[in-house]
Formats: structure tokens, sequence, C-alpha cells
């Protein structure tokens, strides 16, 4: 042993150059080859139905967007209000109009 090299086979290269040989991955499982089937569902849409949920999610948009818009004024609002605040101005605040007796 005294100059003789050990040469161990590592079985994992085998395992690897098997697994990624071409013949592995040209071959498909027959499931594979054939279309799938389609299916006939039972249930079928209307047209009143998509109208109906065409107007729902219309709904839910017009809300979202005044949400949205009324976030958006209420924060360039404060922030107007918060920059007279901070030149150390005061009535920043627009004035309250009281009803005329």
């Amino acid at each position: 042993m005294s100059g003789a090299a050990l040469h161990f086979s590592f079985p994992l290269r085998r395992i690897r150059e098997a697994l990624f040989s071409l013949g592995t991955f040209a071959r498909y499982h027959p499931s594979m080859i054939e279309p799938e089937q389609t299916r006939e569902d039972k249930y079928v849409e209307t047209a009143r139905e998509r109208r109906i949920a065409n107007a729902v999610l219309l709904f839910f948009l017009l809300v979202v967007v005044g949400g949205g818009i009324w976030l958006a004024n209420a924060m360039f609002e404060q922030r107007r209000l918060d920059d007279c605040m901070a030149q150390g101005r005061g009535n920043c605040a627009p004035p309250i109009e009281t009803p005329a007796r």
C-alpha cells in the first residue's frame, strides 16, 4: 500500500448518469400521450347569471375606486393641515359654517 492509490467507485455518479441519460426523459407514460377526455358539465351558465355577476363586480369595482378617491383626498387634506401647522400658523382648518337663525 505504500505508493498505490486507492480507487473507490462512487455509485452516486452512476445513478446520476442513468437518471440524466436521454432515454430516461424521452419516454412518456402512455396516459400522457392520449388527449384528456372532455367532460360535459351538468351546470351551464346562462346569460342572465353572467349579467348579474358582471353587475355585482361593477358595483364592487365602483366601491373600491370611490373608496380610493376618498382616501386620497383625505390624505391630501391632512398633509395640507400638517404643513400649515408645521409653519406655526393658526386657523389652519377650514371654518365651520353655522346655520343662520
